[in-house]
């Protein structure tokens, strides 16, 4: 399908063509910006909701700044489509997200614009402060610092971090507070009900209101001096010393809150800004999805719908002639309400992923059981933590890439402790289209160096709910991981009775002759289907699912390496100190000679695309497991990586 952009957008191809236009006529341009965006992500899918909040703030910002020598950084950068547009990729724009295509989220190598990557949130205060501090000592004075934080970032502990410091530092940096009252589902916490009361307050609204009269009357530009900005500053501190602003109190000057949809006034207002030196902040108030009803009204069905029609509002389904598999997350959020009604000690913790994890289910039925805590890994791993030291057993449901910003926590407060916490990592393995910052492809590797933690990942769903089964009873007293994959099972009947697994005890799927392949988690559906097509080939390959990584199932080791002298093992995490890591690590403490191959996410960085695409170029899709045995069968190395 050909898209086409508007009469004036299309005439867009840098910002510098933008500043070519007069201001009236932005209006014209945000709307036909916005409405490309629709047109585009209807048909090729992405992120949506996100965007369509900051097409006036991104128009606004490459109107009034000299991009890219000012340097601007998005945060959650799912919101960052519009600034793609403008900055010489609306043409490639279709391709966001697919295999080769564009990133979805701003990219330091695939744009001079883009200069920072982001994909976690919260880190935009901290980068563009180190910028701008870097740009002081270089002398770079006139050089402006845009950090853009919203969609629920401004939660997370390092957001306050960079404020803190920021407050101090003396570097001339804006931050931008994208106030929507949303990540992917509703902000919660106590800063969510602060910034409604900015919001709302006579009194803010009458700070807000003085400081635009001051700024109207200061002659701005080379006659703006520091002394006429300490004045402001001193203005602006009596209206607030009534109602103590919080960002007053760490020493940024505040401005706002202003309609994050006027054109006018934001250039208006930046403009002003890009005039007063030193931290400050604009505090803007937008409406997630805005210019799409549907969106606007369903923000979280809406942050990522998939294909859609763009008239009827219609999100479209894969058609399909047969019961399907149910998601892995929503096993998860069903299981744990099965066991949390036998089980009262049972706590279900997610830092900003109710809906993505499933907890929804149970903070729907238990909302004094279940907890979305914000963009807060770390505090949720220690919250955790505490409550273990309770008696609680605690399923901590964080994405596996999300999970490595809570890694010392998970060291120090939960492993060194031996707490027995439970953490499911959702998204584990090559996610596909959010690409590298998604990827949960490191916590095998970086969990098995920790001691008195038990790592598992199940095959299917019934090993799933096997699983939390197993990790929440009495005798289990160790940190427990279960991993599994973004997206859909194998068992379209999975409600089975449960039944606890020993930790460190695997299964054997088939017996064999020719060579043995070794799996863990939901990989190991790949090697079902590499294996037929061996056996059609004349092959008798041997199936062993391990099941977990630490411990091992040493007795089903020993059997393997007795009986086999090709082993093949294939896993969705990084191979580099992984599950076939693991396994050789094994063989070569027990004077094994097998040779050995290992099959799984190579040392570096995947980019993004659909998942098939991904494990078929990391080579342990089924096609890509059959082959390699073929291949092994002539082989004669020791081991290969």
């Amino acid at each position: 399908m050909n898209i086409t952009a508007g009469s004036l957008l299309s005439q867009i191809n840098s910002p510098a063509d933008l500043k070519k236009l007069s201001k009236d006529q932005l209006h014209q341009v945000c709307e036909e910006l916005r409405q490309y965006i629709i047109d585009v992500v209807s048909v090729h899918g992405g992120h949506f909701a996100a965007s369509l909040g900051v097409v006036e703030l991104s128009v606004a910002l490459h109107y009034v700044f000299n991009t890219p020598y000012d340097q601007l950084v998005w945060d959650v950068g799912h919101q960052a489509y519009g600034h793609k547009i403008l900055t010489g990729r609306r043409e490639a724009f279709p391709t966001n997200r697919k295999y080769k295509g564009l990133s979805g989220f701003p990219k330091r190598d695939e744009s001079e614009y883009d200069t920072f990557g982001v994909g976690h949130s919260s880190t935009s205060i901290s980068a563009a402060l180190g910028m701008a501090m870097a740009s002081h000592y270089k002398g770079e004075f006139d050089r402006q610092h845009i950090a853009v934080i919203g969609d629920g970032a401004m939660t997370a502990g390092m957001a306050f971090e960079a404020l803190n410091h920021a407050g101090v530092a003396n570097a001339n940096v804006l931050i931008i507070l994208n106030d929507n009252c949303m990540s992917i589902d509703p902000n919660v916490g106590a800063l969510k009900e602060y910034l409604t009361d900015i919001t709302t307050s006579p009194t803010y609204n009458k700070l807000r209101d003085d400081v635009w009269h001051l700024l109207g009357k200061l002659p701005v530009g080379k006659r703006f001096t520091r002394e006429m900005a300490s004045k402001l500053e001193a203005s602006l501190k009596g209206v607030v010393s009534k109602s103590s602003n919080l960002f007053e109190s760490l020493k940024l000057r505040y401005f706002g809150p202003i309609d994050g949809h006027n054109i006018t006034k934001l250039t208006d207002t930046l403009q002003d800004l890009k005039d007063i030196p030193g931290p400050k902040l604009l505090h803007i108030v937008t409406t997630k999805g805005k210019g799409y009803a549907l969106a606007e009204k369903d923000q979280t069905t809406w942050h990522a719908p998939g294909l859609f029609d763009k008239i009827t509002g219609e999100i479209f389904k894969k058609q399909v002639d047969r019961p399907q598999p149910p998601k892995y997350q929503d096993v998860f959020g069903h299981t744990i309400i099965e066991l949390a009604e036998k089980n009262d000690k049972i706590i279900g913790i997610t830092p900003a992923m109710p809906s993505g994890s499933s907890l929804k289910f149970m903070m729907e039925k238990m909302p004094d059981r279940a907890f979305d805590v914000g963009i807060c890994e770390q505090h949720a791993v220690t919250l955790s933590a505490g409550m273990a030291t309770q008696g609680m057993r605690v399923f901590c449901t964080i994405y596996s890439s999300f999970f490595q910003r809570a890694f010392d926590q998970a060291v120090h407060d939960v492993a060194i402790q031996n707490l027995p916490v439970i953490f499911c990592l959702d998204r584990a393995g090559l996610v596909g289209e959010d690409g590298p910052t998604h990827h949960g492809a490191y916590d095998i590797a970086y969990m098995r160096s920790i001691p008195n933690v038990i790592i598992s990942a199940p095959m299917n769903e019934e090993e799933l709910r096997n699983l939390m089964y197993s990790a929440q009873l009495e005798e289990n007293t160790h940190p427990y991981v279960i991993r599994y994959p973004r997206g859909q099972g194998v068992m379209p009947e999975w409600r089975t009775p449960f039944k606890a697994i020993k930790a460190g005890t695997g299964r054997k799927i088939r017996d064999g002759k020719d060579v043995a392949i070794l799996s863990f988690g939901h990989v190991g559906n790949f090697v079902t289907e590499a294996c037929k097509e061996l056996i059609s080939d004349g092959l008798q390959p041997a199936h062993y699912d391990l099941r977990f990584v630490k411990p091992l199932d040493e007795a089903m080791l020993h059997e393997v390496f007795s009986k086999f002298s090709k082993v093949i093992t294939v896993e969705d995490g990084a191979i580099t100190g992984g599950f076939g890591s693991a396994v050789v690590d094994f063989m070569a403490q027990h004077n094994y000679s097998s040779q050995i191959k290992m099959l799984g996410i190579p040392d570096r960085i995947i980019e993004h695309g659909k998942p098939e695409e991904l494990f078929r170029e990391c080579g342990y899709d089924p096609a890509g497991i059959a082959r390699t045995t073929r291949e092994m069968m002539g082989e004669k190395i020791t081991v290969t990586v």
